[in-house]
């Protein structure tokens, strides 16, 4: 939603939430892969699967997740480019 809040048990959200701090290294996979695993955010458990989107280069991955690590009261450390790479390179 507009403010990062998420939507209720549907979406988790993106503003204060503790996996967004704690899964920094995977970030990069989520938003190209996507995920069906049940994941935990802010201690509700969340099982709809989202979709990764592929299409995107490297730099538009980084920049999503530098405006989101920054974005909504985050103070999340900046990722560089060739961070963002190594992420990618790694995704299972």
């Amino acid at each position: 939603m507009e403010q990062g809040e998420g939507l209720g048990k549907l979406i988790p959200p993106l503003a204060n939430s503790d996996y967004l701090k704690q899964h920094q290294n995977e970030i990069a996979c989520l938003i190209r892969n996507g995920i069906s695993d049940t994941i935990v955010v802010n201690g509700i458990e969340y099982d709809i699967p989202m979709e990764g989107i592929k299409n995107l280069s490297n730099a538009e991955i980084g920049n999503i997740i530098n405006f989101i690590n920054q974005a909504w009261g985050n103070n999340i450390a900046f990722k560089s480019p060739v961070e963002v790479d190594r992420e990618l390179e790694n995704c299972e």
